[in-house]
């Protein structure tokens, strides 16, 4: 749910700015309306200081030293120094990277004089040097020209040299120094590479020193911009802020900022005000609050979508991969992410996502795309599979289509409630039709298909449904308009509402298109397997077999993840956010803190 806000208005003179914003990053709760950009020639030195110190950090972690290195301490400023190592080590790689390659290059020449060759060239014996394929090479070249071959195996290049006259193709320039030389020179570069490698050891001790410093620059970087917001009057003596904390949160601010003395209103944060937004959810609706901020947060007046994707989203990722098997996979991959630092956070939605999809694997009654249901010890459950048809359909393409309609009927409801709270009963009653319409035609059709009621009841209340529903879409759905106008409204309404639902409705197919892709695809690598196990008698051909089955349900497990991750995410983001009238109209609560 959206938390409520309370609006704080700051009148204060301009020697009062810095204690306060300082006041406020303290107690990390107060959220000061600015940019998240550099706005002027402060701010972008600022902001040029924190990634210059992202850079040295993400550089000092990215260098690779070898385990037996004695890191060399360096002292003075690490900023400066750590700059000069990392130059230095990308300087020493690129050259040894170069000198490698001439060396491999050198190497078929072999070793030679530079300074012979240049006097036999001042004596009239130049020498070319040539390299050619070895089926562009002639062998009889060497009867009529000084030729002598360097290098040369069958099918590969050769490498030869021709004295005095030289019509021949491939020729290529003297190398200016054999390969000993270049030798030498690549085990300098390496010596000052391993000098390097032990200073860059020794600043990544300091890391720690630069992070505090990012820090710092960040924060001084936040209360700048903070402080830029500030509204001058009085000859730029007295200044106005405004900003924003949870109303749960009052009791705090308020004890803090009566210890600053600065002159402030507190009051009820109103729709107009545009204040930020966060979301007061349990942990596990907080998992699925990164897919909302994807789409975007609500208005203040708004709904929260985030409980709702918690259920639908885990619900359709579930379906789309249709398999417990799969699901086991991706419990361990969430489990295997907690234990790294830079994933932890996506470990616990992963996980949640694997034991959904156990739980509705099992009921499509799907391992690794196997049958389970015909094994034995699954007969007292199954009754809990889904059947393989349901009124003469396929069981999966059923089960799309009713999660769909419920999903959509929800979305109405939704939009009925948030309609009715915003802007009141009477100017809702076009929208309160529609629902009342279609989820009560809903309800009803599923009470009269499943004989809890009886037919003669079901006319009459499906009459009653009709005129008091069209009473609201066509008469009463703008009190301000007259109501030939609203008629006319209202049968616009019932073509767009009627084309729309329909697309809506069968667009929950692809649920059922991919899980069945999947268990397909998987089926296919099993065959695949089975046939090139054969009877299994020859134990060497498990190896192959294993070998088949675990690439193939790897990939793939791959393809459907994403597939199960962008079409739930389309069906919540489209199908259910337009219905429900949702609208990313909010901005995120960023409060001024310490880092």
């Amino acid at each position: 749910m959206i938390t409520p806000m309370t609006k704080y208005s700051f009148v204060l003179l301009k020697e009062e700015e810095g204690p306060l914003l300082e006041k406020l990053q303290e107690i990390g709760l107060v959220d000061i309306t600015r940019s998240a950009k550099p706005v002027d020639e402060t701010s972008q030195k600022l902001a040029g200081e924190v990634e210059l110190l992202d850079g040295l950090i993400q550089g000092l972690n990215k260098a690779v030293i070898p385990e037996d290195t004695r890191p060399e301490h360096i002292d003075g400023d690490i900023v400066r120094l750590a700059g000069g190592q990392i130059m230095r080590y990308s300087e020493d790689m690129v050259e040894i990277k170069a000198l490698e390659k001439e060396v491999k290059d050198l190497r078929a020449w072999g070793y030679f004089d530079r300074s012979t060759v240049d006097q036999l060239a001042q004596a009239g014996v130049p020498l070319h040097f040539h390299i050619l394929s070895q089926k562009q090479f002639k062998p009889e070249w060497a009867q009529e020209y000084a030729l002598t071959i360097i290098c040369g195996k069958k099918g590969k290049t050769v490498y030869f040299v021709v004295a005095g006259e030289d019509p021949l193709p491939g020729e290529v320039p003297i190398p200016e120094s054999c390969v000993t030389e270049k030798m030498a020179q690549l085990e300098e570069r390496k010596e000052h590479f391993k000098k390097t490698q032990r200073r860059i050891a020794g600043a990544k001790e300091r890391i720690p020193e630069l992070e505090k410093l990012r820090t710092e620059a960040l924060e001084k970087l936040d209360l700048y911009l903070a402080g830029v917001t500030a509204q001058s009057a009085a000859e730029n003596t007295v200044l106005t802020l405004v900003g924003y904390a949870p109303s749960e949160k009052d009791e705090a601010v308020t004890a803090a900022l009566e210890q600053t003395g600065v002159l402030y209103l507190k009051e009820e944060a109103q729709v107009m005000d545009n204040p930020p937004i966060t979301f007061s959810n349990n942990s596990y609706v907080k998992m699925f609050e990164p897919l909302t901020d994807m789409y975007g947060r609500p208005a203040y007046n708004g709904f929260d979508p985030t409980p709702f994707i918690s259920v639908f989203f885990l619900l359709f990722f579930a379906l789309c991969m249709g398999d417990a098997g799969y699901g086991l996979i991706l419990i361990i991959i969430g489990l295997l992410l907690g234990k790294v630092e830079s994933f932890k956070s996506m470990a616990p939605l992963v996980t949640t996502l694997g034991i959904g999809t156990v739980v509705v694997g099992f009921f499509m009654h799907s391992f690794f795309s196997v049958d389970i249901s015909t094994w034995k010890v699954f007969e007292p459950v199954s009754s809990l599979f889904l059947p393989a048809e349901i009124g003469g359909y396929a069981g999966g393409m059923v089960l799309s289509i009713l999660v769909g309609i419920v999903h959509i009927c929800l979305a109405m409801l939704v939009k009925a409630h948030q309609a009715v709270k915003v802007n009141g009963l009477t100017a809702s009653l076009g929208t309160l039709g529609w629902t009342l319409l279609i989820v009560g035609g809903v309800v009803v059709g599923g009470l009269a298909l499943t004989g809890v009621m009886d037919s003669a009841i079901t006319k009459w209340i499906i009459i009653v449904l009709g005129v008091v529903s069209a009473l609201g879409i066509f008469v009463f759905n703008n009190p301000e308009r007259n109501k030939l106008a609203n008629i006319g409204m209202g049968l616009w309404d019932t073509y767009n509402t009627a084309t729309g639902l329909l697309g809506d409705v069968l667009s929950y197919l692809r649920l059922y298109a991919l899980g069945l892709a999947g268990g397909m695809l998987g089926m296919a690598f099993n065959d695949m397997g089975k046939m090139v196990l054969g009877d299994g008698s020859n134990a060497i051909l498990w190896i192959p077999f294993v070998l088949l089955v675990v690439i193939g349900h790897t990939l793939n497990i791959a393809m459907c993840a994403l597939g199960a991750f962008v079409h739930p995410l389309r069906l919540n983001f489209l199908e259910f956010f337009k219905n429900s009238g949702y609208e990313a109209a909010g901005r995120n609560y960023n409060p001024i803190k310490k880092q």
